[in-house]
């Protein structure tokens, strides 16, 4: 996928489903929330003005960044335009299946994730499919000319 594509991508969405969003632990200091990469990516994406919508079955109901987790693509209300996965691999199959079902426009799998199988679903449904990137770094990269260290953190 080309810098211009991944642009276009970004440009013109506005809503994000975040998959893999950490949810707090028993006993967890809050603090340790704000600093995991995915709640790190999804606050920044909201700092630019997407909306993200933090997906976790094990946190269904809780508030993070000032959103309410919903357990399942499925259950998100309203129209998504990038399914962003920070999930192993493996699940990503499965995933790019619930985003073929909700109409999402773009499939992007964080860094280190790609999956073949993921790739062709997104393919045969005319998804974009965007792998082994960050949403967060691209966007510093494209929009901001910064040259990103992940994970930045800021209290």
């Amino acid at each position: 996928m080309s810098d211009d594509q991944i642009k276009d991508i970004l440009k013109n969405s506005k809503t994000i489903a975040m998959v893999g969003i950490s949810s707090e632990k028993k006993g967890e200091d809050r603090k340790n929330l704000k600093r995991k990469p995915a709640n790190v990516v999804m606050k920044y994406m909201q700092d630019f003005g997407y909306k993200v919508i933090p997906v976790n079955p094990f946190a269904e109901g809780e508030m993070i960044n000032g959103e309410e987790v919903v357990g399942s693509l499925e259950k998100i209300s309203e129209p998504i335009d990038i399914v962003d996965i920070f999930r192993p691999s493996k699940e990503t199959p499965g995933i790019a299946n619930e985003a073929v079902k909700i109409g999402s426009k773009v499939l992007w799998l964080q860094y280190g994730i790609q999956n073949k199988e993921a790739e062709k679903i997104a393919e045969n449904s005319k998804i974009q499919y965007v792998s082994n990137k960050c949403i967060k770094q691209e966007y510093q990269r494209l929009f901001q000319k910064a040259n990103p260290v992940f994970p930045v953190l800021k209290n």
